[in-house]
């Protein structure tokens, strides 16, 4: 189990498991627990399928959670590398909610550059993602180092992620 401790407006613990059907398919489990509140955030439940010789991702599965409650996730990713060794590609990535009537739609669609520097330092992997977010026109970048990531965008929203 993937755990890790997040933070914006408060502290939440982050849980993730994968259950593997076969090598390209698994059922992904995660939720959430804010600290401050004791209460879960969210729960979610995907079936996530790899095409890796398309450098493609696709899922589709149920997320519910105290606002919004029950609600449908579609999501994919495309990946294109721009050098061989696949250290640097440009990704397109996308998601829709939908309520359980399938009537409120919620699409999210992100164009990125992602660059991965192996041993930055010993023992030290970086990576960089800058992109932008199409429905929210928002610009956003992505620092990660080994176990700690930095999220931010334009509009000053950000958060910090420790990877246990």
């Amino acid at each position: 189990m993937e755990t890790s401790l997040r933070y914006s407006k408060s502290l939440r613990i982050h849980a993730k498991e994968k259950l593997p059907f076969n090598s390209k398919t698994h059922l992904q489990l995660h939720g959430e627990l804010d600290t401050g509140t004791g209460s879960p955030t969210y729960f979610s439940a995907m079936i996530r399928h790899l095409f890796p010789e398309a450098s493609t991702g696709l899922g589709v599965g149920f997320h519910y959670d105290k606002r919004h409650k029950l609600r449908c996730h579609l999501r994919g990713k495309k990946e294109f590398p721009l050098r061989i060794n696949k250290l640097v590609t440009f990704n397109i990535k996308g998601r829709c909610d939908f309520d359980q009537h399938f009537n409120q739609r919620n699409p999210i669609g992100a164009a990125e550059f992602a660059w991965n520097i192996m041993n930055f330092k010993e023992d030290q992997d970086v990576r960089i993602k800058v992109g932008y977010e199409m429905f929210d026109k928002v610009p956003y970048m992505q620092i990660r180092e080994n176990n700690w990531t930095l999220n931010a965008n334009i509009k000053g929203k950000w958060n910090l992620r420790f990877d246990l």
